[in-house]
């Protein structure tokens, strides 16, 4: 059987470190791409020569040249400029719309047919852009923010009860920034409701420090962002498409009435599967949860509405 063909733009420290975790598992031939010479060759040697240490066979290479990714199943787009400390969101928008429009048609003309992963911030407003530019369908045009915002809202409710990260169940929904909204009604750690184990106070600090969880590691790293997580994030997106797991993920997606959202790219679950976003599936919440989602999805009109305004 052929390996699928996944392709990185963007060798940074998010894009390398999901080409070495895509690479690292064999199960796909890796092309990471940059427009800086020698950098994307440079890393992607660097991980080509791990191969015979970590068990992989697959094929890695690094280019500045769109021609080499022709024909990849996904690819997944972080290149962009990181924010830096006291840097908002909304002032990487307009950098990063550049950016990504430029990629996207470059990705679409040499793999008209793959699916696409957004990762560039801010992200749902990137997602959006990537969407419009593509012309693609929604399903085959989504972003990674819902599972690393899920995964550090499980890393520290696991902490505070000491338990496996494994036994936390939980979503995060909404955008990716300090307005996404932990589903604490939905959460549970194994099978017992969360409010049910952690006091209230202590509760919204979690949830607090989950949704400040981005602009905490860059506070921390002062010349960067997180990295690691985000990767991670990634690589299960990629494998529930490329292995049709058809898993559950809260990812970002443009909405078409789901949540009472309409046209709008926010986080929420979906079934991931070969098709890329196969299902849209619609969790009941709260009112307060409701709201939080719609304010949330105001938050993130308002960047599309900025990008729209520039365009015109």
């Amino acid at each position: 059987m052929a390996r699928k063909k996944v392709t990185v733009v963007g060798a940074g420290n998010v894009g390398a470190t999901t080409a070495q975790r895509i690479f690292d598992r064999g199960y796909a031939d890796v092309v990471l791409v940059d427009i800086v010479e020698g950098l994307p060759q440079g890393k992607a040697l660097d991980m080509l020569e791990s191969g015979p240490v970590v068990g992989s066979d697959a094929s890695v290479i690094g280019t500045n040249d769109y021609a080499e990714t022709a024909g990849s199943d996904v690819t997944v787009v972080t290149s962009g400029i990181a924010r830096k400390p006291g840097m908002s969101r909304d002032d990487l928008l307009y950098t990063n719309m550049d950016i990504v429009g430029s990629v996207i048609k470059q990705v679409v003309e040499h793999s008209p047919d793959g699916i696409v992963v957004t990762v560039t911030n801010p992200l749902d407003a990137m997602t959006q852009h990537a969407l419009e530019v593509s012309g693609k369908p929604r399903e085959q045009v989504f972003g990674m923010a819902g599972i690393l915002d899920t995964a550090r809202f499980r890393t520290f409710l696991a902490a505070e009860l000491q338990v496996s990260v494994q036994d936390v169940h939980a979503y995060v929904l909404g955008g990716h920034g300090d307005t996404m909204v932990p589903l604490v009604g939905a959460t549970n750690v194994g099978g017992i409701p969360v409010g049910d184990l952690i006091p209230k106070d202590r509760l919204d600090a979690i949830v607090k420090r989950t949704q400040d969880g981005g602009g905490e590691i860059v506070s921390l790293l002062k010349t960067g962002s997180a990295f690691y997580a985000p990767a991670a994030s990634v690589a299960q997106m990629v494998e529930s498409i490329l292995f049709d797991r058809k898993q559950i993920l809260p990812c970002c997606v443009k909405l078409q009435g789901e949540y009472g959202i309409e046209g709008l790219c926010v986080g929420v679950p979906v079934k991931l599967g070969a098709a890329g976003v196969e299902e849209v599936i619609t969790l009941s919440l709260t009112d307060g949860e409701q709201a939080a989602l719609e304010r949330s999805a105001d938050a993130v009109r308002e960047l599309i509405d900025v990008m729209r305004n520039r365009q015109n």
